[in-house]
């Protein structure tokens, strides 16, 4: 059994900079292949995950490194800019999140699992259950048309796959090389690999797909629940 993505138009809604890398960019990148069109969109500015060596402008760096990732993968890459461990399901976040959506017109949302380790990955995974659920709705007024129906939604791995029960697994094996290199363009992170509290990120991506691999029989994986909730189940 293969899933195919063509013709698909696949969104991303990740908390910080290099979670999309860690988490899900081998299915975006296999989607691709398949001729569907892709996006991130990141919701926290990445600001407060400082080396050793303080960098003055944090979030501004972090624009920069995420913009070349993106670029690497040849996906869109759409931003909320909220200042990290300030992420919550408020008006404003709603709409803003809602108005990219029905920019970018998804039919399928990759979102962080709600029960996830750290409080920015929590809000945006529930932003994104609301966000599917609103874009598609006319009482919803913005500038972009509401969508013609909510898109799918799979919620995403956790790091080190801890309290995740995954229902779906995607086969990555041609695209980890390419994760790699999304990382690299992460160089901010990437120095914090001798902090005794950060754990190198290149490491723990590649022994999670090689585990989620393992356990679907194949090189590599990426692993997903799809959300069986009204109006956002679908067949593939």
């Amino acid at each position: 059994m293969k899933l195919h993505f063509h013709d698909q138009r696949i969104m991303a809604v990740v908390a910080h900079p290099d979670d999309a890398e860690l988490l899900c960019a081998g299915t975006l990148a296999r989607a691709q292949a398949d001729g569907a069109q892709t996006a991130i969109c990141v919701m926290c500015q990445g600001d407060k995950g400082q080396p050793a060596a303080r960098i003055a402008n944090l979030a501004a760096t972090r624009r920069k490194e995420m913009a070349r990732a993106a670029r690497l993968l040849g996906a869109q890459l759409l931003r909320a800019d909220v200042p990290d461990s300030t992420l919550t399901d408020n008006p404003p976040t709603r709409r803003k999140l809602v108005g990219l959506m029905r920019r970018f017109r998804p039919t399928l949302v990759l979102a962080h699992w709600p029960h996830d380790y750290h409080t920015d990955h929590r809000a945006a995974g529930h932003l994104a259950e609301v966000a599917t659920w609103l874009a598609a709705s006319h009482g919803q007024k913005s500038r972009q048309r509401p969508l013609d129906r909510p898109p799918a939604l799979w919620w995403m791995d956790t790091l080190s796959m801890q309290a995740f029960e995954p229902t779906l697994l995607i086969g990555v094996g041609p695209y980890v090389d390419l994760k790699r290199k999304m990382l690299r363009c992460h160089a901010s992170q990437i120095t914090r690999a001798d902090d005794p509290q950060f754990t190198s990120l290149i490491d723990l991506m590649e022994r999670q797909v090689r585990m989620r691999g393992t356990q679907a029989g194949v090189e590599a994986a990426e692993a997903f629940r799809p959300h069986l909730a009204f109006g956002r189940t679908r067949a593939w």
